[in-house]
């Protein structure tokens, strides 16, 4: 059964890069996490095995109680291979440390992949909404009535000084983070990525790479999220973040607009090199069509190049990915064997457009 679920995902199209939100040229996606957990019983750090499924059984019946996700997927991870969790992992869906420990964890996901529960991951509960384009007040509203929902059937860990308490110091209070999946190839072309990480820093915002914490900044896509969970309400913390989204979006098109105006030449080879490698190559990279998708991605959103359709684009930024090949291809792939597969894979896809 898991392993069928999966199936049905990776043919389906991923929800957060459907490229109808607001701003959807350079946000690509909006997602809001609560962490929460269980009242009197031990968090997931100093649970025993029995805790830890007594936790399982607890939120999966006030899910279904609730109803705050209607038709909802259930699974635990110990019945995925490695594989399949790297697909939830590579879609959004997981965190990368849920995926790695899949003994007494569990997880429970919308059709549509726009809610998820992950349990037991260094939480009893890690709920998410994830919407594709600049839409904070939406995804709060979502998430909220989700935690509203489930809080009605099971009580959380609350401390009426700090808020809500977690395994880790960092997510005390709110317990939330939100967060922006920005395409920034503007600012990286006029070789302003550095000031802009080092001025969002300043304000308390983390940038970090287009899977979370700890991993790379590839294909100029890079999250901006909230560092604080103590001491700001939800709104206030929402209220902050939009407004820097904001203006880093007015700098994207600022940038876009200056390349088009003084740098036009530079722009088009760099789009045009980019849209030759991934047309005409054979062996490639994950690296390289990441970073080649974005070029391609900024031409077709700037009216440079026609011939392809965003959601071709936006597609690929994840079916290049090492477990969707390995998916498609129904068997295990060495390294140099997904970099000629995800070359095939992208001519393909541009052939037919």
């Amino acid at each position: 059964m898991p392993n069928n679920i999966i199936d049905t995902l990776i043919k389906n199209r991923v929800s957060w890069l459907a490229d109808s939100g607001p701003d959807d040229d350079i946000a690509i996606s909006t997602r809001i996490r609560l962490a929460r957990n269980l009242k009197d019983t031990p968090f997931p750090t100093n649970a025993s095995d029995d805790d830890l499924r007594k936790a399982v059984l607890a939120i999966q019946l006030a899910t279904e109680k609730s109803g705050c996700i209607k038709k909802p997927y259930f699974f635990t991870m110990r019945e995925l291979d490695d594989l399949d969790r790297a697909i939830l992992f590579e879609r959004r869906l997981v965190s990368l440390d849920f995926s790695a420990k899949p003994e007494s964890s569990a997880l429970i996901l919308s059709p549509k992949e726009d809610t998820s529960i992950m349990i037991n991951e260094e939480d009893h509960i890690r709920m998410q909404a994830i919407h594709s384009g600049f839409q904070l007040r939406t995804v709060w509203s979502k998430i909220d009535s989700l935690e509203s929902a489930l809080s009605g059937e099971i009580p959380f860990a609350f401390d009426h000084d700090l808020g809500f308490l977690t395994s880790c110091p960092t997510n005390v209070g709110t317990g939330m983070r939100a967060s922006v999946m920005l395409h920034l190839p503007g600012l990286a072309l006029a070789n302003q990525m550095q000031p802009l990480i080092h001025g969002v820093n300043k304000l308390g915002l983390a940038v970090r790479g287009i899977f979370g914490e700890g991993t790379e900044n590839l294909g100029n896509l890079c999250q901006i999220s909230n560092q604080s969970t103590l001491g700001e309400s939800e709104t206030e913390i929402i209220k902050r973040l939009e407004m820097v989204i904001s203006q880093i979006i007015s700098h994207e098109k600022n940038a876009r607009n200056k390349l088009i105006e003084t740098g036009r030449n530079f722009l088009l080879d760099n789009i045009g090199r980019a849209y030759g490698t991934l047309k005409y190559a054979y062996v490639i990279s994950s690296k390289e069509a990441l970073n080649s998708l974005s070029m391609i991605r900024l031409g077709v959103d700037m009216n440079i190049i026609r011939s392809v359709d965003i959601h071709t684009v936006n597609e690929l930024f994840v079916h290049v990915q090492p477990a969707h090949l390995q998916k498609y291809a129904g068997k295990p792939l060495e390294q140099e064997e997904r970099d000629i597969m995800r070359a095939s894979l992208i001519r393909d896809k541009l052939k037919k457009k």
